[in-house]
């Protein structure tokens, strides 16, 4: 064979397995958008007309066009853009901690009788502690700057993340793991081809809800003497008497929540490719 006929077959083999989004995929792609944004489209048309036609005053609760103008108002201005980047750069930051944390405590708790009977009665009662409550301990301890803006948030997606990785070790089928130690598997072979696959589900959904408290958890935190961010949006749109601003923030966290869930989970998704889940027809 010859170095030619070698290269195009290796040329052939990456083409056929790279991955390819076909026409099916894609229309149904767009049809769960177009299904996703039926509900919230058809609610701010319904207010829009209604207050267009005086069925409704808009002053305490302003029509979409109302709020896409604040938003506009506050892009074209920069102020916008410098929120969103304040609000996006302490929720990753508090995240990163909390899901650091939670994945190595949870992990301890759930492959050790001892560690679980020491730490889990705490975190179990920790974790019904408001998050309100936290401010002024953590204002006292670390001041009103960012560290413990940062800290506060990542008390909150500690703690999901916590619960799934406890949860999903010590649910893990016990005659799996009996196979991979008949089979002779070390800790580290156990850990990777038996416990981390069947862990991998649950930990994703945690990674995912510790992320949604995370961008609950940043609200309280910009309430804490913050200068920018969208919290601070909340606050001064209350203090100034602006509905407007209030709920072009809210849209913006909705939005911003959205979007950082859908990569979570785009990201996850290449890992959890073997799952056999059930999906509903309709």
């Amino acid at each position: 064979m010859s170095v030619m006929d070698a290269m195009q077959q290796r040329d052939a083999a990456i083409e056929a397995a790279s991955p390819v989004i076909s026409p099916a995929k894609k229309s149904r792609f767009g049809a769960k958008l177009a299904l996703g944004l039926l509900l919230p489209v058809a609610l701010a048309a319904s207010w829009e007309i209604a207050v267009a036609y005086g069925f409704a005053q808009g002053r305490l609760m302003p029509p979409p066009s109302r709020l896409f103008k604040t938003l506009y108002d506050l892009a074209i201005t920069g102020e916008l853009l410098r929120h969103i980047g304040a609000t996006l750069a302490r929720v990753a930051a508090g995240f990163a901690l909390g899901t650091i944390a939670g994945t190595i405590v949870g992990a301890i708790a759930g492959s050790s009788r001892l560690a679980k009977d020491v730490v889990d009665p705490t975190l179990q009662g920790l974790r019904s502690v408001p998050s309100i409550a936290w401010v002024p301990l953590f204002i006292l301890w670390l001041g009103i700057f960012e560290e413990s803006k940062i800290a506060l948030i990542a008390v909150g997606c500690f703690f999901p993340v916590y619960l799934g990785v406890f949860g999903a070790i010590s649910s893990v089928d016990r005659k799996t793991v009996e196979v991979g130690r008949m089979f002779r598997l070390s800790q580290f072979q156990l850990a990777r081809r038996i416990l981390l696959p069947a862990i991998l589900p649950a930990y994703v959904l945690a990674l995912r809800q510790g992320l949604g408290l995370g961008w609950m958890f940043v609200v309280a935190a910009e309430f804490m003497g913050a200068s920018e961010g969208l919290g601070y949006l909340l606050v001064d749109g209350q203090q100034l008497g602006k509905p407007d601003q209030i709920l072009a923030a809210i849209l913006t966290f909705a939005i911003l929540g959205k979007i950082t869930d859908g990569l979570l989970a785009a990201a996850s998704a290449p890992f959890l490719t073997w799952q056999d889940a059930f999906a509903p027809k309709n």
